[in-house]
């Protein structure tokens, strides 16, 4: 089944209708200047999908915003793709997923400047993402300058081209704008790094150095980078100075060393989130002196060795948040735990009125019967049958059977055979079972409309004393009657034609022989018309009871298909609840179970007791599966959204709806109940806790370390406000809020800045690998060796 899918569609949209619900959710910030995203190699462009959506769904004018993939030629050059605002430019070079070819670097970077056409398709790219930016000029409060983010990862061989892109991106924005702030992001992966970690981590240490010689105070840079559509070569030159305003680097093991769950995930979330606290447009902000606005150049002096070297930046990201996903699967799981649970009340039916329910009551079976079997004047026409040339004295002697042979010989036989036997059995053969006991179930559920699949499925089982119980009792009297009826019948032939009770006269032999004749005829063969109806009768419950069986296989079928539902429910919601944090997480199955029971039990107060099966609902609860459980699962998720979910309930603050579910299972009066402030403490415990810095460094200490704090959400909630006090009189870094109004929750970002390149554990560990290479003939750059800074 393609459930879970769908499942997650409805959670995902769940979560991001409850934040985009302006006024009770969360507001969505705007950026102040234009934003350029810039993903250089193929191995960054994993990160465009996820900062796509994450810009989205937090910034109001994010459709403005522009993308640009640098990658190994794959598409053409400057086409677009399905994504708005997404632009791509393949290098002509051709590599080899595990390559570790000696001087692949290096020959990328000399096929760039040696191939005619890669700098004029550059050059167009780069303009058409800058004529982009003018058509949204209107959305964005500034118009001055634009922000240019590089993304790249460290070991991706395309990174060589960094300062070439960068800087004639930076040229040719210039002449639409006053100023372009460059960032870069340096991004690790030590867990993708795992199997080829030599050649990996060499082309990482590369790139590193090549880095940290564009971040020199005397970096400069000249080359005819920019060309104009007839070929011509203008020089982009760079003053002496460092290429870049930040140098961000991020790694998917923390400074803890312990590996990201989402891998990457976080590294992305964490530039999406730097990008708006750097670029975000104050609107009635709540700055003071209690709450400092980011400052750039500030954070840039206090990164700033004594000589004069620029500091390298990492930050780490924690969200505490109403766990919107699983709160939307769970109470989708829990209201229908509930119809089921509806579904299996069984209603007060006598096993009379149960019978009735499917057409199996002694009358219905007769009238079953007596529509198959031809009507008893049929008899009538046997006194026409011919008879032979016999006087009443010579049967006189004779039994009744043996006085019918001697008459007729077998055509008293064969004229009931032909006229009723036959006629009865093509008209139980023409019988649809199945089709009688649907239409009787139909007729009785306009009258019963509370019977559900669950009564249907017992009633018709094997097991209790259901219907299939007592049609096996109806089968085993019809086969005790035509055993009997049959014997009676045998032994009233056996008797002798002189001893019977019709009218004879003396004398008058023809007169008595008719008076035999209509006397075998009126006894004998009505007689066997009433065999005929029980011989019909036991065919017809035998039918019955076969097709009672197929209609309980169907229903067994039916409600195992609805469990498998729940279970898939219940699998899936427990699924997205492990992902939540324990804290955050908790008691959400047992705490929903309590709203979602009282919301549905609301809901049939008011629109009576089978609402949730009405028309304008889930629809009559036979036909549940009749689409499919996909089909199911799509008016299941609709009638949640409109009875359960949209009620006043969830529309509470984070830190209100936390605080219920955290004493969801303490009793009235207990002292051990959670109190707000006890609840905040753990909060903010969980943010500073998964707040570390997404990088690994070797032996650094808390004296060379500069760090800035950050919480996104709303200023005046008492949890930011208890954050903002728990550590005043200690604090050490700066704290700040970027104030969005928000119920859903709240995150911090923790920026850590003033170390450099030989304080990565990921430089040390890989410049061992970076020499050995060397030694043996491998080449990393495009540009002199001779010109890089020594190895640290």
């Amino acid at each position: 089944m393609m459930i879970r899918p769908k499942l997650e569609q409805f959670a995902a949209a769940y979560d991001l209708a409850e934040e985009r619900n302006t006024g009770l959710g969360d507001d969505q910030s705007i950026i102040h200047y234009p934003a350029v995203f810039l993903f250089i190699g193929d191995k960054s462009k994993e990160a465009i999908k996820p900062i796509m959506q994450m810009n989205e769904k937090n910034w109001e004018n994010s459709e403005s915003l522009i993308y640009i993939h640098v990658g190994a030629q794959a598409e053409p050059a400057g086409t677009s793709s399905s994504q708005p605002g997404l632009l791509h430019y393949g290098i002509p070079v051709v590599m080899q997923e595990g390559s570790a070819e000696p001087a692949l670097r290096r020959d990328i970077y000399r096929r760039f400047y040696e191939e005619a056409e890669c700098l004029p398709a550059l050059n167009r790219v780069l303009r058409q993402a800058s004529g982009a930016l003018a058509e949204y000029g209107r959305l964005y409060p500034s118009f001055d300058r634009v922000r240019l983010s590089i993304i790249t990862r460290v070991d991706d061989p395309l990174n060589v081209f960094v300062p070439e892109i960068a800087l004639l991106a930076e040229a040719i924005f210039r002449q639409s704008f006053k100023a372009v702030q460059l960032d870069l992001y340096a991004l690790i992966s030590e867990r993708e790094g795992a199997e080829a970690f030599g050649y990996s981590s060499s082309l990482g240490v590369a790139f590193l150095r090549e880095l940290e010689m564009m971040q020199q105070s005397d970096y400069e840079f000249s080359a005819p980078l920019h060309v104009t559509e007839d070929g011509i070569a203008i020089p982009v030159t760079h003053a002496p100075s460092p290429l870049f305003d930040l140098v961000y680097v991020l790694s998917d093991r923390d400074e803890r060393g312990i590996a990201s769950l989402n891998g990457m995930q976080s590294c992305y979330e964490i530039i999406s989130h730097i990008s708006l606290l750097k670029n975000r447009h104050q609107k009635e902000q709540p700055w003071g002196a209690n709450n400092p606005a980011y400052n750039n150049t500030s954070f840039k002096n206090n990164i700033m060795a004594e000589s004069g070297r620029q500091g390298l930046v990492s930050a780490g990201l924690s969200r505490v948040k109403r766990p919107n996903q699983s709160i939307a699967l769970a109470v989708l799981y829990h209201f229908y735990r509930g119809l089921l649970e509806r579904m299996k009340q069984e209603p007060p039916l006598t096993l009379a009125e149960k019978l009735s329910f499917f057409g199996l009551d002694a009358a219905s079976l007769e009238r079953a019967v007596e529509g198959m079997l031809p009507s008893p004047e049929g008899l009538n026409e046997m006194h026409g049958l011919m008879t032979n040339d016999v006087s009443y004295g010579a049967v006189r002697k004779l039994s009744l059977k043996e006085a019918e042979e001697t008459l007729f010989g077998g055509g008293g036989e064969a004229f009931f055979r032909s006229n009723f036997e036959e006629e009865a059995t093509r008209q139980w053969k023409e019988f649809d079972a199945t089709k009688w006991l649907s239409q009787a179930v139909m007729r009785s559920l306009e009258q019963r409309p509370e019977v559900q699949i669950y009564s249907l499925s017992a009633w018709t089982g094997d097991e209790g004393t259901g219907v299939a119980d007592l049609l096996r009792n109806s089968r085993r009297e019809a086969e005790m009657l035509l055993a009997s009826a049959k014997a009676e019948l045998e032994q009233f032939r056996q008797g002798r034609v002189e001893e019977q009770a019709f009218p004879r006269i003396p004398l008058m032999d023809r007169h008595n022989l008719r008076s035999l004749i209509h006397y075998l005829f009126s006894n004998v063969y009505s007689r066997r018309r009433d065999i005929l109806r029980l011989e019909i009768r036991l065919k017809l419950i035998t039918k019955l009871e076969e097709a009672l069986r197929g209609m309980h296989g169907r229903y067994r079928a039916e409600i195992m298909q609805l469990e498998a539902l729940e279970r898939e429910l219940r699998d899936t919601a427990y699924s997205s609840i492990k992902t939540a944090d324990d804290y955050i997480g908790q008691n959400i199955m047992e705490y929903y179970e309590r709203v979602t029971a009282e919301l549905m039990e609301q809901w049939e107060a008011k629109r009576g007791r089978n609402a949730f099966f009405a028309e304008s609902a889930l629809g009559d609860s036979q036909l549940l599966l009749q689409e499919g459980p996909e089909g199911l699962i799509d008016r299941l998720i609709q009638v949640c959204r409109e009875a359960i979910l949209a009620s006043p309930l969830f529309k509470r603050t984070f830190e209100e709806e936390l605080l219920q579910r955290a004493n969801v299972a303490v009793e009235y009066g207990n002292k051990t109940v959670l109190t707000k402030e006890e609840l905040f403490k753990k909060l903010y415990r969980i943010l500073e806790d998964n707040a570390a810095i997404q990088v690994r460094l070797y032996d650094y200490t808390q004296e060379h370390r500069y760090e800035e704090k950050y919480v996104f959400g709303d200023y005046t909630s008492e949890l930011v406000r208890h954050i903002f006090q728990a550590d005043e009189s200690s604090r050490i870094y700066k704290l700040g809020c970027v104030h969005e109004q928000r119920s859903s929750g709240l995150e911090k970002l923790n920026l850590m800045g003033g170390f450099h390149i030989e304080d990565l554990v990921y430089y040390l560990n890989g410049k061992v690998y970076y020499e050995s290479y060397l030694q043996n003939g491998y080449e990393f750059h495009g540009i002199d060796r001779a010109s890089l800074p020594q190895l640290r």
